[in-house]
């Protein structure tokens, strides 16, 4: 009891390890080309590359060995925080004596043209032999190691305040005041997300309560075959704080992670301080992302490893990639891969960009075929390290389905099923329709009706199975702030214009880098139209689609700027009026964004649902309010006769996660829940005969046709129970 006591008061200060992790290594990996663009940016996503990846293998590992504890945990996140410091120390000490080479050198330099000003002018001067001018004073005796390190975040962020215009403060305040509202909701708000609640979470659960990463049978298929990178990091803080107090950081971490390599991705491009402050603006104030921010989705996690590899891969356009930089690349993949496959429609495109600039820029240097080959060997190094990343996961779902995508049912529900041209375009115009849904109704219908006219007259159904996500049907409203649908009109409609600018006529939007802008938008395009011929449409989809919406800000971001940077030259009437509407779509973005926080689904700052007035067990059934006293009352019912083994009978897209909250020991152990349904054909479920007690949750029918005979079945609307005679 003592040891378990210990281990919980060190878990909660363990949270703080990843942060502490990409500071350390923010540090030991700086870039050393003062070249770099945004190089602190550029720190923090290699430190972030490093950290993600040491995640999930260190999950990897421990769940082979069935170690998938606290003590394994903190001590595998101990040691590399051991690590992390003293490769910064390193880094620190490095880059101290070398500043102080270089300041010696400069005082050497000083000295000899005091004594010798004649020599250091024949050496030094424009013109040999010529004589110097006479020395300026030399400036004040410095610490070298002082004078040679950069300022610090304070001091660089402090002068870029003082130096910042009033429009450039009013877009970094909102985005500030916006992290920090959602840190506020993150931190407050229970997890209540409905996906959560079927698998996301359970999944977590079943790993704590079985030490390891083994598949078990369930009902919910994609407990198992949904890839799990995000639900790996929600693992650590599982196991640091024994519940789900800070699940919501980690997608509220990837926001963060989101905009600075949006940012960083604008200022590869071109863009100076306004235009990436205006991508970070306008990524920010997207409903989606704020409303993901406070979630347990997963969505925004993947769209941070896309945007850590794109970032990446654009410094390949200019410049040899070295090791660090390939390795990178094939950690984000591998993480992008790991949290959504759906993220690889954009990581591919890329990876091709970054291959062709490598083979350029081997050409242009005249190195031949060694550089060639150089470059191919990097593109297999890319491909092994996302290999190791991900594969152990695709291993597992081969030895159980027979395929590395996982069964059947899931190959054919998200994936597209037809690739004729016409339901090509059918899917991707249903797909933008409901991307750029508003809450103009007439507006939905006519365009709505336009497409599904459309698509009967070229012979294609626009509610066809091979095409349509289940049993769902085009269309459906998705203007509203919810955190699984709402559309992103407004940034969409930029994203598109900030393409099309890029790939006409990039030397107006970005002079100095025009041949990268246009290469980027090829992929940004390229990605975009991939997703609409290789994934379903879906009510839900517009989420799937925010690794794009990502990718493609920075575009817009850039033309907003260059806009403005037009109009305060001198340019003609209708660009001042072009500067003067899209000043008001800003201050719509603002408006919307600061909405989402303030009454989004299903948390929110004020109204009902208000994560100041609603209960814990109340937030988390705030989508099924109905729910929230029945599990209640049948949790109630089992605990109340000690019932150790609990059977689960429910369906695939059932709550299963109240159940491990409600069931679980004194102790904050997790019970032992035996589900008596099985969708893997290895995994048989348990003899319902074996268990204590049967807790159901959907069908009735379903329960009581598992229910050995002579038990007692009780059920209130969703959810019931079953117990033995005498309990």
């Amino acid at each position: 009891m003592v040891f378990t006591a210990a281990m919980s008061a060190l878990g909660y200060p363990l949270a703080l390890a990843p942060v502490a992790a990409i500071g350390l290594l923010a540090v030991a990996l700086r870039p050393v080309a003062p070249a770099a663009v945004a190089r602190r940016r550029l720190a923090l996503v290699r430190a972030a590359l490093v950290t993600g990846t040491f995640a999930v293998l260190t999950v990897e590992l421990l769940g082979a060995l069935r170690l998938l504890t606290l003590p394994a945990f903190a001590a595998a996140w101990l040691a590399f925080l051991a690590a992390a410091a003293v490769a910064a120390g390193r880094r620190r000490r490095r880059d101290a004596a070398h500043g102080g080479l270089r300041a010696a050198a400069h005082r050497t330099v000083e000295v000899v043209a005091a004594r010798e000003p004649a020599l250091v002018g024949a050496t030094t001067g424009p013109t040999a032999g010529t004589p110097a001018p006479a020395p300026a004073p030399p400036p004040p005796a410095a610490d070298p190691g002082v004078a040679s390190r950069p300022a610090g975040w304070s001091t660089r962020l402090a002068h870029a305040w003082r130096t910042a215009g009033r429009g450039e403060r009013l877009l970094a305040g909102t985005v500030g005041g916006l992290l920090l509202v959602e840190l506020l909701i993150a931190l407050l708000a229970e997890p209540n997300n409905f996906d959560s609640q079927t698998y996301h979470l359970p999944k977590v659960e079943h790993w704590v309560a079985r030490g390891g990463l083994d598949f078990w049978p369930t009902a919910i298929h994609r407990q198992v075959t949904i890839p799990p990178g995000a639900e790996y990091l929600l693992l650590h803080l599982r196991l640091f704080t024994g519940g789900d107090a800070l699940h919501n950081l980690v997608q509220w971490a990837a926001g963060v992670g989101v905009l600075l390599a949006a940012t960083r991705i604008t200022a590869q491009l071109g863009g100076g301080r306004r235009a990436q402050l205006l991508t970070a603006f306008v990524l920010a104030t997207t409903p989606m992302v704020a409303l993901q921010a406070t979630s347990t989705q997963t969505d925004l996690v993947c769209a941070a490893w896309v945007a850590c590899a794109a970032t990446v891969a654009l410094d390949g356009l200019r410049r040899r990639a070295g090791v660090g930089a390939m390795l990178a690349l094939g950690a984000a993949t591998g993480l992008t891969a790991l949290t959504k496959t759906s993220g690889l429609v954009a990581v591919g495109p890329l990876l091709l960009l970054w291959g062709l600039a490598q083979l350029r820029l081997a050409r242009a240097g005249g190195s031949g075929s060694r550089q060639v080959r150089r470059t191919i060997a990097g593109s297999a190094l890319i491909l092994l390290v996302a290999v190791v990343v991900v594969g152990p996961f695709l291993a597992r779902v081969t030895a159980e389905f027979g395929h590395p995508l996982g069964p059947p049912r899931l190959r054919e529900s998200i994936p597209m099923e037809r690739h004729d041209p016409p339901s090509l375009v059918v899917n991707a115009l249903r797909i933008a329709h409901t991307a750029f849904d508003t809450p103009l109704a007439p507006l939905r219908r006519a365009g709505a009706g336009a497409i599904v006219g459309g698509a009967e007259l070229i012979g294609v159904d626009p509610q066809d199975r091979a095409t349509t996500f289940g049993r769902e049907r085009f269309p459906v409203p998705s203007w509203y702030p919810d955190e699984d649908r709402v559309a992103f009109p407004l940034v969409g409609a930029l994203a598109a214009i900030g393409a099309a600018y890029a790939l006409a006529r990039p030397g107006r939007i970005s002079p100095t880098r025009a041949g990268s802008l246009r290469a980027y938008a090829v992929v940004v395009v390229a990605a975009a139209l991939l997703h609409t011929a290789m994934i379903k449409w879906q009510p839900w989809g517009n989420r799937l689609l925010l690794y794009a919406l990502t990718l493609a800000v920075p575009l817009a971001g850039l033309w907003l700027d260059a806009l403005f940077r037009r109009r305060a030259a001198g340019a003609g009437g209708r660009r001042s009026v072009a500067a003067g509407l899209a000043v008001s779509v800003l201050a719509t973005c603002a408006l919307a964004g600061v909405l989402a926080v303030s009454y989004g689904f299903p948390r929110r700052l004020v109204g009902a649902g208000s994560v100041f007035t609603t209960s814990e067990w109340d937030t988390r059934f705030l989508r099924r309010p109905q729910w929230a006293e029945e599990f209640r009352w049948a949790a109630d019912a089992v605990r109340a006769t000690n019932a150790r083994r609990i059977g689960l009978v429910q369906q695939n897209d059932n709550w299963e996660y109240p159940w491990w909250l409600l069931l679980r020991d004194a102790d904050g152990s997790p019970p032992q829940l035996l589900a008596l349904q099985s969708v893997l054909p290895g995994r048989p479920p348990a003899d319902p005969a074996s268990v204590d007690a049967i807790v159901c949750t959907g069908s009735r029918p379903a329960c009581t046709a598992l229910v050995p005979a002579g038990w007692r079945v009780q059920f209130r609307g969703y959810v019931g129970y079953a117990l033995p005679p005498g309990r």
